[in-house]
């Protein structure tokens, strides 16, 4: 394995993982923050937070189809058709903002399920809608992100997200208690101060784009251009399943939380502890896939199936050597983790127990990181998408609701949330392993790799 082709991997995907740290940071401080406010606003930002990004998340994996596509154009060098695909990114993400802000505006059939107390469901209405108007500017930046991120300038959105992550404890500090003549909003100012944080990010970057010359020859504000039904029809086609994918995953996660609920709140508190750890740690390893993504891309785009093919192998390779050393020093200080999130001794027992899953749960879930966004390098995300429902709804949600709450008659009583996760590890063994294997056979035939 070429050490240029490691060392390309690790130099893209670095300022992508220091601004998803960031991006991860902004939702902490509002966990911490809100926490400090009140536990009604608490628990609003929980749902609130949680019906938000369940939305956002899909619409934001039908425009990550540009990075791919831009990618591909960029290592053909046709620089000029890379514009023109932004441009229409842009018409699909004003479409999806209208659908996304109706949706949060409307979120009755969410908060239905949730069955939360009035003062509780009041509050996470209004969080919802101060999030409705940010959801334009974010949806646009996410084109800006994706098309950034495929001509290998990743840095650009570590800057920015960086700044954004500066500003972030000053708002909420504003919105929250109510200074400079701003009423005081509780835990929705969270949400008010992450809208005004969504349009500086996308007036900054969009400003950026337009004035730095190092964008120019991709012509994006060279000329208008109206809505192009097909080539809008052909990011879809490509987005769709990769939204519906993120969809799978997110929802897959939103449902184990849900019913380790049923199991008592030191279960589902230690599960929140698990949970949010997994999640920080899921950042390296998505860094490297979203790098090994674009460098992929790039590599077809300049005929260059070979180096496509061991950029896809060297990013696996990278992602699992961390992964090891993460997961065994998770492994061995699970319970000082544990006590860094809360001081109730049965909590801290139980989180660390799922901390030691965890470990497991990690180095399956680089596999899969990098495996899933390689295959997208490839425009390959149909049968991801298959395999993700497959595994996460029914290896995952159905094996976790067997070994944690009904057990095996006769062999197994129910595990609690140690059977969900478990289950959840084994979900995502089947998904990287499937998903690896698709990208060897893909890999091998240059010809499906074609723009």
């Amino acid at each position: 394995m070429s050490k240029s082709v490691i060392g390309d991997v690790v130099r893209l995907g670095w300022p992508v993982f220091i601004a998803q740290i960031a991006v991860m940071t902004n939702g902490l401080i509002d966990t911490v923050m809100a926490g400090r406010y009140s536990t009604v606003d608490l628990a609003a930002i929980g749902v609130g937070s949680s019906i938000y990004f369940s939305v956002f998340v899909a619409m934001m994996g039908v425009l990550l189809a540009l990075s791919p596509i831009a990618s591909q154009l960029y290592g053909a060098q046709r620089f000029g058709a890379i514009g023109e695909e932004v441009r229409q990114s842009g018409w699909l993400a004003l479409g999806l903002a209208v659908a996304g802000f109706l949706i949060l505006r409307y979120p009755g059939p969410f908060l239905a399920i949730s069955e939360l107390p009035p003062e509780v469901e009041v509050r996470a209405r209004d969080y919802l809608v101060a999030m409705s108007w940010g959801v334009p500017a974010m949806l646009a930046f996410r084109v800006f992100y994706s098309f950034s991120t495929a001509v290998s300038k990743p840095r650009t959105m570590m800057v920015l997200n960086l700044c954004a992550l500066a500003i972030k404890v000053p708002l909420n500090w504003v919105f929250m208690y109510g200074y400079l003549g701003v009423p005081e909003l509780g835990g929705v100012g969270c949400a008010w101060s992450s809208t005004v944080i969504a349009w500086f990010l996308c007036i900054a970057g969009w400003l950026w784009c337009r004035l730095d010359p190092a964008y120019r020859r991709y012509g994006v504000f060279e000329r208008w251009s109206w809505p192009r039904w097909r080539s809008i029809a052909n990011i879809i086609s490509l987005g769709l399943p990769i939204g519906l994918t993120f969809f799978v995953d997110v929802t897959g996660f939103t449902f184990m939380a849900l019913f380790i609920a049923r199991l008592g709140p030191e279960n589902s508190a230690a599960h929140q502890i698990a949970a949010n750890f997994a999640a920080m740690l899921f950042m390296l390893p998505l860094a490297l896939g979203n790098a090994s993504s674009v460098l992929v891309g790039q590599a077809i785009g300049a005929r260059e199936f070979a180096r496509a093919r061991a950029t896809g192998i060297a990013g696996l390779g990278a992602a699992m050597l961390c992964a090891v050393f993460v997961g065994g020093a998770l492994a061995l200080g699970k319970q000082t983790v544990a006590d860094l999130y809360t001081i109730d001794p049965a909590v801290s027992a139980i989180a660390a127990t799922l901390l030691g899953f965890v470990a497991i749960y990690h180095l399956v879930d680089s596999l899969q990181a990098v495996a899933v966004n390689v295959l997208r390098g490839y425009k390959r995300a149909v049968v991801p998408m298959v395999i993700y429902a497959v595994a996460l709804w029914g290896v995952g949600l159905g094996g976790g609701t067997t070994l944690g709450l009904r057990g095996i008659e006769g062999w197994m009583a129910p595990l609690g949330a140690k059977g969900f996760w478990i289950a959840a590890s084994a979900s995502l063994m089947l998904a990287g392993g499937l998903v690896t294997a698709y990208f060897l056979y893909v890999s091998r035939r240059p010809d499906s790799a074609a723009i």
